[in-house]
Formats: C-alpha cells, sequence, structure tokens
C-alpha cells in the first residue's frame, strides 16, 4: 500500500511516498521510509507521531493514503513568541 511519511525542521522538510506492506504499523512505515538514518536525532521513544495530524501512538496501523507524520519538539517558550508578536 501508498503511504506519505514526513517530517519538518525549521529550514527544510521531508516528505516522501513509499510502498509498505498492507499490515504495516506507523513505526515501521517510519522506518522503511529512511528518515532515521538522514536524521539520525530522532528518537521515537520521546518524539510524538500521528497520522494527518492526529496523534497516534507507534504501533497503529496505516491505511492507504495515509500522511505519517514525526513530530519535533517546541522550542520556542510561548510567553517569548507572544512578547515578539507584541514588541515587533
Amino acid at each position: 500500500m501508498n503511504v506519505g511519511v514526513c517530517y519538518a525542521e525549521a529550514d527544510r522538510q521531508t516528505w516522501l511516498r513509499l510502498e509498505v506492506p498492507d499490515d504495516s504499523t506507523v513505526q515501521q512505515a517510519i522506518e522503511l521510509s529512511g528518515l532515521l538514518a538522514q536524521y539520525p536525532h530522532i528518537d521515537l521513544g520521546k518524539q510524538k507521531v500521528g497520522i494527518f495530524g492526529k496523534l497516534a501512538k507507534l504501533d497503529a496501523p496505516v491505511r492507504e493514503g495515509d500522511r505519517v507524520e514525526i513530530y519535533r519538539p517546541i522550542t520556542a517558550d510561548p510567553n517569548q513568541v507572544k512578547r515578539r508578536r507584541i514588541d515587533g
């Protein structure tokens, strides 16, 4: 089946389409995509993942056409962002 796997950093995004076996999980799709080799700092034990913007577990099954997403941790302090908007 055909699925997409994506990951974005502040300066670049990667979105890949790939064929995975019919009984694949979110984790298997991520591993098959090669993104873990491309971004060795991704830690699936700590980072959240999802399908089409909704949080999912690593063992959740994927379906034809799903977009699997790896979320990076928030690095900006929300109070600082608000201050920048007001001061900006």
